[in-house]
C-alpha cells in the first residue's frame, strides 16, 4: 500500500473521530462523510449541504459483516442485490440500528451501501465504524462528476479534503433500492 495512500486514510479517521467532516472519493461520486454514529457531526453534513435532516443520507459500510451490526434484519435478496449489481448498489433497510439517529429516516429506514472501491473499504475498516456518504453539492444543486465541480461553499466547510484520485473515472451516483422486511422491493433510482 501506497504511503500516500496510508496517509490519507489516518488523516481521514483522525478528523473522523473528532466530529470532522472529510470530502473523499467513493465507489461513485466524490462525497461529504463524517462519523454515522455521532449526530452532532451528521447534523454538520445537513448544515452545509443545506438540508433538511428529513431527507435521508447514505451510509457506507466496509462488509456484510458490518451491514449486518447496523440492521435488525439484512433479506436474503439483499446480499444477491450486493454480489450481482454490476453498479454501486445502496439498499435502504428498515430498522437500522447503531447509528446517529439523525440520520435514520421518519419511517425508520437506513440507506446503506457496502462500498465496492479500496479507499472506502479501507478507510471504513480502520475507522471501524460506519460513515455518511452523500453527493458534495448543496442541496437542489446538480451533483458534481468531478473534484473541480464541487462548490467552494463545500471545499470550505469541510475539515478535511483526500488528496486521492477516485478509482473508478464515470462518476455516477449509486442506485438505490429499497427492501422493505415484509418481502417489498421498490426502486428508488436506477
Amino acid at each position: 500500500m501506497a504511503a500516500d495512500f496510508t496517509k490519507e486514510i489516518n488523516s481521514c479517521i483522525d478528523v473522523l473521530q473528532k466530529g470532522g467532516l472529510i470530502l473523499y472519493p467513493t465507489d461513485t461520486v466524490w462525497g461529504i462523510g463524517c462519523d454515522a454514529t455521532n449526530t452532532e457531526a451528521v447534523k454538520k453534513v445537513y448544515d452545509i449541504k443545506n438540508r433538511e435532516d428529513s431527507k435521508a443520507l447514505i451510509c457506507l459500510v466496509a462488509n456484510d459483516a458490518m451491514l449486518e451490526r447496523h440492521v435488525d434484519f439484512v433479506p436474503e435478496l439483499a446480499y444477491d442485490l450486493i454480489d450481482l449489481s454490476t453498479k454501486p448498489t445502496t439498499i435502504i433497510y428498515d430498522s437500522p440500528k447503531g447509528v446517529a439517529k439523525n440520520l435514520v429516516a421518519s419511517d425508520d429506514t437506513l440507506a446503506i451501501r457496502v462500498a465496492s472501491d479500496k479507499f472506502c473499504q479501507y478507510l471504513i475498516n480502520k475507522f471501524k465504524k460506519p460513515i455518511v456518504s452523500t453527493s458534495a453539492n448543496i442541496s437542489g444543486q446538480p451533483t458534481p462528476r468531478t473534484f473541480d465541480e464541487i462548490s467552494s461553499v463545500i471545499l470550505k466547510g469541510v475539515d478535511y479534503v483526500v488528496n486521492l484520485q477516485p478509482e473508478h473515472k464515470n462518476a455516477v451516483p449509486s442506485a438505490i433500492i429499497k427492501l422493505s422486511n415484509d418481502g417489498k422491493v421498490k426502486v428508488i433510482r436506477e
